[in-house]
């Protein structure tokens, strides 16, 4: 296993790496410093927003979908412009979005939490063809939306219940009964964060404050862990050639002075090569797509 700096912009609470599969190119967030941050040929890139923003899909090659806390937006990667898809919680100052990814059917779940982690303020939503529906309601901090490969389940966790959730989805990826239990990690004291699926549906989780992304077969059996020079990682994505690297963002934010100067990796993003191999994010269909 190898482990490199990929980034060395230091994020305040950095999230929602996505690999743009028609880009070749690794989109991240630094939601508390309002930014979209990436990286192409000709160096460094960042967007800044007047608003948090936390998660993105693709939509075509100058497209994304972002998740803000007002709304979800289409944004032109060329221009800057973005334009309203709908709100989310555009009337409740105390939320803001959080973890979201596209699922396989072309929908965006997306989930919002509390600004000050606010207990049971936030949910999960899913945004399809046009419309957005709230999935689970209580929900104190939303983290590891992604789902398995053969579209049988979603999983998502509340950080706080170190517990993450599955839930079967039906042939048009709405839940289809009860979430229930995947994997309990409270025993271990460990914070779930974000997570990505791979290629075999072994799930890949960060946990907050253990600067790791741990490994978890289709039936929940721990496998491994990947250890990262950042105490709080947060999220991981695949991507480079053949889906053959781990994309890992961290966060600095209410880490101290003394932690960051003797590791400044600290809120960095990593590039992991671990003999691990993902797929591609799903394109977001948007109704009003071209």
């Amino acid at each position: 296993m190898t482990v490199q700096v990929f980034d060395d912009r230091s994020c305040s609470l950095g999230e929602g790496p996505l690999w743009h599969p028609l880009r070749n190119q690794l989109f991240w967030f630094d939601i508390i410093g309002k930014k979209l941050l990436s990286v192409d040929a000709e160096g460094p890139k960042s967007w800044q927003f007047d608003e948090f923003v936390s998660a993105a899909g693709w939509v075509d090659i100058d497209t994304l979908l972002v998740a803000s806390a007002s709304g979800l937006w289409r944004f032109n990667l060329t221009t800057g412009d973005r334009s309203l898809l709908c709100h989310l919680e555009h009337n409740n100052a105390v939320t803001r979005s959080n973890d979201g990814r596209a699922d396989p059917w072309g929908g965006f779940w997306i989930g919002t939490m509390g600004i000050d982690a606010n207990p049971a303020a936030g949910a999960i939503y899913r945004y399809y063809q046009g419309t957005l529906k709230r999935l689970f309601p209580e929900i104190t901090i939303s983290n590891a939306i992604c789902f398995a490969p053969d579209r049988s389940f979603a999983y998502f966790t509340d950080t706080p219940t170190r517990q993450v959730m599955r839930v079967p989805l039906d042939r048009n990826g709405w839940p289809a009964a009860e979430p229930s239990v995947f994997i309990d990690i409270r025993s271990e004291a460990l914070n779930p964060d974000g997570a990505v699926v791979d290629a075999q549906g072994n799930l890949w989780i960060a946990q907050w404050g253990a600067g790791q992304i741990a490994g978890y077969d289709d039936q929940g059996r721990f496998l491994r862990v990947l250890k990262v020079p950042a105490i709080q990682v947060t999220c991981p994505a695949f991507g480079g050639p053949e889906y053959g690297a781990m994309y890992v963002t961290s966060a600095a934010n209410g880490l101290a002075p003394d932690v960051i100067e003797r590791t400044p990796t600290q809120g960095m993003t990593f590039k992991v090569e671990a003999g691990v191999t993902g797929l591609p994010e799903p394109k977001v269909i948007l109704l009003n797509a071209h």
